[in-house]
């Protein structure tokens, strides 16, 4: 059995690891850290683990946590994880960080986009971005995870394959992201109060949302180059959910008569996706809907192609808790530990 700690178990994506885990037949959970609650119930903080869970809370010890565990999650604020790795721990355990402590590259950018130091740059380099289906052979050796965000993993892998093989403009992109309530965390905030959320939808971190640079960074990779895009994100009255609209310019070597058709755009998803386990491709009757992958681990993609103006519109879903958080970390740590990619993880959407 694998030996599982989570620091921040009391965070929504902290107990969403928890459900996740405490029916995976490969993996026990030791720890429950939540410097907010040390020593009480967790099933306290959240009544559905009432008989599931009968562990007190924990702090956020993680020398002492890694001493005890395999592997260790962070479900953390962005910072912590990186003021507490060190090579000691390392040694011992993997750590799967939900934070954006090691996602990015360039200690500068992050440092820029979160506003504030980095604890720890000398992993950046190590650290192995967490998009399986992309770095699989990657975090199969990694010991150090950067686990992505929800926005992008639904930004990045919608348009991947599309900016791969050339078939758009990248630095056309434009992305009108949704997220449900959830993805702004369990702490209180005037923001997030249910008078404030209900009945309204709103756009937040105009230009300046700090997922951009982690989109553009990985995106770039694909292009082979760096890139710029738009990329406005939008709070609407849902618990749980990303929607991802993006638009981007297609490209072809011939004028207008050599753009990519939607044939070749559906060959060149099935060349990418077709045998991922956790990708949905959708046919052109169909559209994604965050309804029909929550409480899953499931990205659904479809696209449209408009001849009018010669772009391409690209629709993504995903439960941003689960694909979007707490599973893709399982399935991280799935492929770190030599596992099938989706033990643990084959439930189906929940609806209604």
């Amino acid at each position: 059995m694998i030996r599982a700690g989570i620091i921040g178990a009391t965070g929504y994506a902290g107990a969403e690891l928890v459900r996740i885990l405490l029916a995976h037949p490969e993996v026990e959970v030791v720890w429950y850290g939540s410097r907010s609650y040390v020593d009480q119930p967790f099933a306290r903080q959240y009544g559905n683990f009432l008989k599931l869970v009968d562990n007190v809370c924990s702090d956020d010890n993680l020398e002492a946590l890694s001493h005890e565990a395999d592997v260790i999650f962070t479900a953390t604020p962005q910072g912590l994880c990186a003021s507490l790795v060190n090579d000691d721990i390392l040694s011992r355990c993997k750590i799967i960080d939900l934070s954006a402590d090691f996602r990015l590259k360039d200690v500068s950018v992050y440092e820029e986009w979160y506003k504030i130091d980095h604890a720890a740059p000398q992993y950046l380099d190590e650290a192995v971005y967490g998009l399986c289906e992309i770095n699989r052979e990657d975090v199969k050796k990694a010991r150090l995870i950067a686990n992505p965000g929800c926005y992008t993993t639904c930004s990045i892998l919608s348009l991947y394959p599309l900016v791969k093989e050339g078939l758009i403009d990248p630095d056309t992109i434009i992305i009108d992201a949704k997220s449900g309530t959830s993805g702004a965390g369990r702490g209180a905030k005037v923001a997030n109060l249910y008078c404030e959320v209900n009945e309204n939808i709103k756009a937040y971190g105009v230009t300046n949302h700090r997922h951009t640079p982690e989109i553009e960074e990985q995106l770039g990779y694909a292009a082979g180059h760096p890139l710029t895009l738009n990329f406005t994100p939008h709070l609407v009255p849902m618990n749980r959910g990303i929607l991802v609209t993006a638009y981007a310019s297609l490209k072809g070597q011939n004028g207008d008569a050599g753009l990519p058709t939607a044939d070749q755009i559906h060959a060149v998803y099935k060349k990418y996706y077709g045998d991922e386990p956790f990708i949905r491709l959708l046919d052109d009757s169909v559209t994604a809907e965050t309804r029909w992958v929550e409480g899953s681990n499931y990205v659904d993609i479809g696209f449209r192609i408009d001849p009018r103006t010669h772009r391409v519109i690209v629709m993504g879903a995903l439960d941003n808790l689960v694909k979007g958080a707490a599973g893709q970390a399982v399935q991280n740590m799935n492929l770190a530990f030599g596992l099938p990619e989706t033990c643990g993880l084959e439930m189906p959407p929940l609806f209604p």
